[in-house]
């Protein structure tokens, strides 16, 4: 169970506290629909891979589909809720074109996964977002609107595709905590495995519940924010929807209720529909589908085939290689940045420098060129080469960026890289000792200036020792001797 979340802290704009609550569709990773036999593949010829229940035909009759209710068991299990042991389903009504049957089949009173909270970083602080709950329901189809011939069609491929919606509390108080929240969550559902988490194909689709109020007064109107579809797009339509109800609010007037689209080529949201509240969809149970039974030993056997989940894995981070709780959860952002991270720490036995490589170095080379780190052209067992030269005192840090250049332009052999660059660290005490004696003698101003208690005095010598040395010696001797020679 994940931990009781601090008090929110606010952030003002204008005078203002923002007010943001998730729903967030992941479409589960199953190959035939909730209800149905039909395929979930994407990319398909339109209304190709609409079966008779997805059609809602006459006499047709939903069947659960039991790979659907063990992904949304993982997930629970996962973020630490509760998992209903019965669970109802039921009949959403609303009128849409590509909704044939006229109601979605969703949950309403008694959802599947109960509770629970994500938890992440924001920046260095640790937030912690609580969940309403999460239960399962059917996608609708989709409407296709040609608008060069003037006509709209529907795509029914998509209708009965299996969806997890995550609901949680109005707990974050600004768009950056926002993004990162749908970030982690992100990471959580394609971890486990239970949805591949695709933005652009609608498979991870977020809509932000927005208001703004006063500190210390009841909570605004909320208008939500349908169908972000990337971390970009969502930080822009919820900072530009945040600074449209305050100069709503400013000159006057009440915000209303509403269903908004964001439209990235403007950088502005626009209203598409009033809200609906639930009274709105006449919710009644299904009378095709009986409640949802899960008993605790299929709990357990989905708990007994699930892979080490990211905080645990982080835990665990933590107490093998002494990482901090921040090290440990940057580096379990995805399975594939812990297994480099586990790689390089146990080839190079130097876990906290592999860590600081990664986040720093490895990490800048990566987003500036929008690589993932399956990507990285410097492989685990490279880096973990590297940083073991580090730590035998072979290179310096500043010969380790270079050889890192080298690394990535396609070098592969670390050891190759520092002989043919001359960048071996000068490590013989007899001959570093030499140009330590002839810096002292060369500098009696310096000497004095630190023998009289300036520090910095310290550094101007060292400087002259590393250029002596062309940038060889190994700073922390040139260190010791110079103290030891300078304290006598």
């Amino acid at each position: 169970m994940a931990s009781t979340p601090s008090p929110i802290k606010s952030l003002l704009v204008g005078g203002y506290e923002v007010v943001i609550g998730f729903e967030t569709h992941a479409q589960l990773s199953t190959r035939s629909k909730i209800f149905s036999r039909a395929s979930t593949a994407f990319g398909a010829e339109p209304n190709t891979q609409a079966c008779a229940v997805d059609l809602a035909l006459p006499g047709t009759l939903p069947v659960m589909n039991k790979g659907a209710v063990e992904r949304a068991i993982q997930f629970g299990l996962a973020i630490g809720s509760h998992i209903a042991p019965r669970s109802i389903f039921a009949r959403k009504n609303y009128f849409y074109p590509d909704l044939p049957k006229g109601y979605q089949i969703s949950q309403f009173e008694i959802p599947v996964v109960q509770g629970g909270a994500v938890e992440f970083f924001l920046g260095e602080e640790k937030k912690t977002v609580r969940l309403v709950r999460a239960h399962l329901e059917e996608d609708a189809g989709k409407s296709l609107h040609e608008d060069f011939i003037g006509q709209s069609g529907i795509d029914l491929n998509r209708a009965g595709t299996p969806l997890l919606e995550i609901v949680t509390e109005p707990d974050m108080r600004s768009s950056a905590e926002a993004v990162a929240y749908a970030k982690e969550l992100h990471k959580i559902v394609t971890w486990i495995g239970i949805c591949d988490g695709n933005m652009q194909e609608g498979s991870f689709r977020c809509d932000a519940n927005v208001s703004v109020r006063k500190p210390g007064q009841p909570l605004g109107t909320r208008r939500e924010i349908k169908n972000l579809n990337s971390f970009k797009f969502m930080q822009q339509a919820i900072d530009f929807e945040v600074r449209w109800q305050i100069g709503q609010i400013e000159d006057g007037h009440a915000i209303q209720q509403a269903t908004v689209l964001f439209n990235p080529d403007t950088g502005e949201t626009r209203a598409m529909r009033t809200k609906e509240d639930a009274a709105d969809y006449r919710y009644f149970p299904d009378p095709d589908l009986p409640p949802l039974c899960i008993s605790e030993q299929w709990i357990e056997a989905v708990r007994a085939q699930m892979a080490e989940l990211p905080r645990n894995m982080a835990a665990r981070f933590q107490a093998d290689y002494a990482l901090s709780e921040y090290d440990a959860t940057q580096l379990t952002q995805s399975l594939a940045m812990a297994s480099y991270f586990e790689s390089a720490a146990r080839a190079s036995g130097q876990a906290k420098l592999a860590s600081n490589w990664m986040t720093g170095e490895l990490a800048r080379r990566l987003n500036a060129q929008d690589l993932s780190i399956a990507q990285s052209p410097v492989a685990a067992p490279t880096l973990a080469q590297l940083v073991g030269r580090i730590a035998d005192s072979t290179i310096s840090n500043s010969a380790a960026r270079q050889v890192f250049d080298a690394l990535w332009e396609g070098a592969t052999d670390v050891d190759a890289v520092i002989d043919s660059k001359g960048l071996k660290q000068m490590n013989d005490t007899g001959a570093l000792e030499a140009i330590v004696d002839e810096v002292i003698a060369a500098n009696a101003k310096n000497v004095s200036e630190f023998k009289g208690g300036n520090e910095k005095a310290l550094n101007a010598l060292v400087g002259q020792i590393m250029k002596a040395s062309k940038g060889k010696a190994n700073p922390q001797q040139v260190n010791d001797l110079l103290r030891g020679k300078l304290s006598v």
